[in-house]
């Protein structure tokens, strides 16, 4: 065997640092995924980026084709919804995003973000073991002592011709690394596996599916499934929610039901249904001690 200079097996040895959490396998990803009839077209995994998001959006506009795949083993400047910052540890969770360009009815592509929190809630429970539900309109959510935690978030952006969607999932932070108290990974949820290759193939092939029969469906989320699979999950849908809007405004009321368009509708105590598109939905808890 050659001896390496100092500086390779300093690399070598910064990269396998945290053993716990060794880098994807790009090889055997690209071999399980990109395939014949497969809509993953290429899957690359860089060492670290600002936001996988805007390094594909970068490559959409430049005629990136559908079904890529770019994967970050850490982000140095992650973004969710409302401009909020996404870090992490590296290689402690998975930071993807993939390039679609659906052949549906551009009105109908608000459900990309919905449908991605299907693909990957459903993937989450069956490959990892943990329960998971959905918080309108993107959050994914896990329950660590016996409260619901966030572990995951999905950003759509448009980009190129079509759609870039970004997937960030909390895998292995201990409780001393959460970003917030609020947050919560798959670790702390009691998940039969951390390996993150097996779960980001699980979240690629579910999405995968759930695109096929939505594209399928010609977008339609009710003739597809989608819309009574996502209400089935959704975690608030039953509660009493704020909505807070554009322009500082905001409705209280019980989130009731999720519309043809993908809008959470909050029934307020006038009794008017209120569809909202874009907001933060806060779920009202009530305080301790009391009934709910």
């Amino acid at each position: 065997m050659t001896p390496q200079p100092p500086g390779n097996r300093d690399k070598e040895a910064g990269r396998w640092s945290d053993l716990g959490r060794p880098p994807l396998n790009v090889t055997a990803l690209r071999r399980a995924l990109v395939r014949p009839g497969s809509l993953w077209s290429a899957v690359d995994v860089v060492p670290v980026t600002g936001s996988t998001n805007t390094d594909l959006a970068d490559r959409a506009a430049k005629g990136e084709p559908e079904g890529a795949v770019l994967v970050a083993e850490e982000q140095s400047a992650g973004r969710g919804r409302l401009d909020r910052t996404w870090s992490a540890p590296p290689r402690s969770g998975l930071f993807f995003s993939v390039y679609l360009t659906p052949r549906v009815p551009q009105e109908r592509w608000g459900w990309l973000p919905l449908l991605a929190g299907v693909a990957t809630a459903t993937a989450l429970s069956r490959t990892a073991g943990v329960d998971t539900a959905l918080k309108w309109p993107n959050d994914v959510l896990v329950t660590v002592g016996g409260e619901e935690r966030k572990t995951g978030g999905i950003l759509a952006e448009r980009a190129g011709d079509g759609v870039v969607i970004g997937i960030g999932l909390n895998v292995s932070l201990t409780a001393a690394e959460l970003p917030v108290p609020t947050a919560g990974s798959l670790a702390l949820a009691g998940a039969v596996t951390t390996d993150r290759d097996p779960l980001l193939r699980a979240v690629l092939r579910s999405l995968e599916h759930w695109y096929g029969e939505w594209q399928t469906a010609d977008g339609d989320p009710a003739a597809g499934g989608l819309q009574e699979t996502y209400a089935a999950g959704c975690a608030t849908l039953g509660r009493s929610v704020r909505a807070e809007l554009p322009g500082d405004r905001q409705i209280v009321g019980e989130a009731v039901a999720i519309d043809g368009g993908g809008r959470l509708v909050v029934a307020t105590a006038d009794g008017v249904q209120e569809p909202v598109g874009a907001g933060d939905i806060i779920h009202l808890r009530p305080a301790r001690g009391t009934d709910p």
